[in-house]
């Protein structure tokens, strides 16, 4: 009986933990969050990439062997940092190892080749779906304390004439007859319906699937800071099963297809403050796998904290989704800036009944913007309605808090996209909040539940929901 009492007490103290209201979670839950990401730290010993043979300013010449072995000795040494001098690194892929700090100097550009050749095939995810593809530019595996800092840049290389057509749109360069993810996305998404063994799941040439920019799989304590990240070719930070993360001081500019700024998978205790985002996708989205992969891994995004940001163009500013059948919970956005006519959304939530999982407590206060074309606030669970997907998984939205956020212009002020057979979306709380330039007004389909406002103003006049 005391056990079963026990279980019962513990219940309750979950389920009022993850309804909490607003102002409790910020002075609670924030500073818990906040207090246990920890940057990394590392011994006092330095590497420099051209002891191992690098040669900056030559095309002809690929220098990750170089710096893989540079950064190979000092893992094995007992850590420290890796120098790239200033100067052009033409190169290859590059995998982080343990207690290492790989370092750009002021001047000091990594620029990716595009030749498929040098990239050899490892385990990772392409939008939710695990699968093995060629290796991200950067990359990690199951490493910890680890670091890409400095204030040099690093470019994917991405353009129409490289990377950007293997997406399959004319308008990026692609031509019929080209090799496209039309065929490696379709692949997967067949192998993730299917269940095939993850093992099985091997692309290559012919399924024109780009990588990511930086992807850490599996790693703790994690640090990127100070770096310019352009041209990616598909996702730009990529941190996949990972904890404690911090990306701070980060400037994104990426405007290739699928360009997303930052996109924690599966992490948990993410830290983004003070970086830059000017992206031709999200620039932030936070995800926990697709449909049966994510599933399957049932592991959620978690604790997650943006802050002093400032977004320009992009599909959504901060966002969850659209690969988040893990679930999601606790969120906290404070202090950021956003304003372009190319920004659609500011907060946007988009998931579909193929995913399946919760997301909740989403705490957002004190953002500014100028314009967004579509929505301040975007909850959608009617996204990508001919995904291939088996679709018994309907998804929860609830215990979303805005308060504070100020629009000069938009379409709509709240725009929630639900279903007409049941409440998936509830809890919506809107408080001290000024959007003016609203052409539309708000626009609600199907069943919503719990949807409030506390001096909510639309174009200067107060409004209730």
């Amino acid at each position: 009986m005391k056990k079963f009492l026990t279980f019962l007490l513990l219940a309750a103290v979950g389920l009022q933990a993850s309804a909490q209201d607003a102002a409790t979670a910020w002075k609670r839950v924030y500073p818990e969050i906040l207090q246990s990401i920890q940057a990394p730290r590392f011994r006092d010993a330095t590497y420099d990439i051209r002891r191992y043979g690098a040669v900056a300013d030559d095309e002809k010449h690929l220098n990750h062997t170089a710096i893989n072995a540079a950064i190979g000795a000092c893992s094995r040494d007992g850590g420290g940092t890796v120098i790239v001098p200033a100067g052009v690194w033409h190169t290859g892929p590059i995998t982080l190892q343990s207690n290492v700090n790989l370092r750009l100097e002021e001047g000091a550009r990594l620029l990716f080749t595009f030749d498929l050749g040098q990239y050899p095939v490892v385990l990772t995810r392409w939008e939710g779906i695990d699968c093995y593809n060629y290796q991200p530019m950067i990359y990690a595996y199951g490493a910890e304390n680890i670091a890409l800092t400095g204030k040099g840049t690093v470019d994917g290389g991405g353009s129409r004439e490289t990377w950007w057509p293997m997406c399959g749109a004319k308008h990026y360069g692609w031509v019929e007859g080209m090799h496209s993810q039309r065929q490696g996305r379709r692949k997967l998404m067949e192998w993730n319906e299917a269940q095939t063994p993850v093992e099985e799941r091997i692309l290559g040439e012919t399924d024109g699937m780009r990588v990511q920019l930086i992807n850490l799989h599996s790693c703790k304590n994690i640090l990127i800071e100070g770096v310019t990240l352009v041209r990616s070719a598909f996702w730009v930070i990529h941190p996949l099963l990972c904890e404690n993360v911090t990306v701070r001081d980060v400037k994104v500019v990426n405007d290739g297809p699928n360009g997303d700024g930052c996109d924690p998978e599966s992490c948990k205790n993410v830290l983004i403050e003070r970086c830059y985002f000017d992206t031709g996708d999200d620039c932030i989205a936070i995800k926990s796998g697709r449909n049966f992969d994510g599933r399957r891994w049932n592991v959620p995004s978690e604790n997650i904290i943006v802050r002093d940001c400032r977004m320009k163009n992009g599909h959504g500013g901060v966002v969850i989704g659209s690969e988040i059948s893990g679930g999601y919970r606790n969120l906290f956005v404070e202090h950021c800036e956003m304003d372009s006519p190319l920004l659609d959304r500011v907060i946007r939530i988009k998931t579909n009944n193929g995913r399946g999982g919760v997301i909740e407590n989403v705490y957002v206060r004190n953002v500014k913007v100028g314009q967004c074309r579509e929505a301040v606030l975007k909850i959608n669970l009617l996204y990508e309605p001919s995904e291939i997907c088996t679709r018994n998984y309907p998804p929860i939205v609830r215990n979303v808090w805005l308060d504070r956020v100020e629009c000069s212009k938009s379409r709509f002020g709240i725009a929630l996209a639900g279903y007409d057979d049941s409440v998936n979306i509830s809890d919506i709380h809107l408080s001290n909040c000024s959007w003016t330039g609203v052409e539309r007004g708000n626009d609600i389909i199907g069943k919503v539940g719990n949807v409030s406002s506390k001096n909510l103003k639309i174009n200067g006049k107060k409004v209730k929901l």
